[in-house]
C-alpha cells in the first residue's frame, strides 16, 4: 500500500497535452487554410491549341465555362468545360495560359465585374378597374 499511480497520472497528462496540441493545431489550420485559395502553375511546357467542344444546351440562369488544359505536375490534361451558375452583375472569365518569356503561367477562370451590366427591370402589367356602373345597365 501506500505506492502512489504515478504511471497513470501522467499517462492522463500526456493525452491532455496531446489532444490540446490537436485542437490548436486544427484551430490554426483552419484559419491558414483560406490563404492557399488561389493556386499559380507556372512551367516551361506550353500547352497543346485548345480542343473543340460542342456546347449543349444550357439552363436558364447558367452560363458556360469553357474548358482548358490543366497541368497534372507531369503533363497537360484536358479539363472539359461545364455549365455554371451564372452571377448577375458578372461575366465569366475563362481559365487561360499566358506565356511570359520562356515560362507560361496558368490563371483560373473567375468572376469579373461587367461594367455594361445595367439590371433588367421588369414592369408588372396594370390590372384593369372594374368599372363603377349602375346595376341597372345590364
Amino acid at each position: 500500500m501506500g505506492a502512489l499511480p504515478t504511471k497513470g497520472l501522467t499517462m492522463n497528462r500526456t493525452n491532455a497535452i496531446r489532444n490540446l496540441l490537436l485542437s490548436l493545431l486544427l484551430a490554426v489550420s483552419a484559419f491558414a487554410a483560406p490563404a492557399y485559395a488561389q493556386i499559380s502553375v507556372n512551367i516551361n511546357i506550353a500547352p497543346p491549341p485548345a480542343e473543340y467542344e460542342v456546347v449543349p444546351a444550357i439552363p436558364p440562369g447558367y452560363v458556360w465555362a469553357p474548358g482548358y488544359w490543366g497541368w497534372t505536375g507531369e503533363r497537360h490534361v484536358w479539363i472539359r468545360g461545364r455549365a455554371i451558375l451564372q452571377r448577375k452583375g458578372y461575366r465569366w472569365e475563362p481559365d487561360r495560359w499566358e506565356q511570359r518569356d520562356r515560362t507560361y503561367y496558368r490563371t483560373e477562370g473567375r468572376w469579373v465585374r461587367d461594367k455594361g451590366y445595367k439590371p433588367v427591370k421588369v414592369k408588372k402589367e396594370k390590372k384593369e378597374k372594374k368599372q363603377k356602373g349602375n346595376k341597372h345597365d345590364r
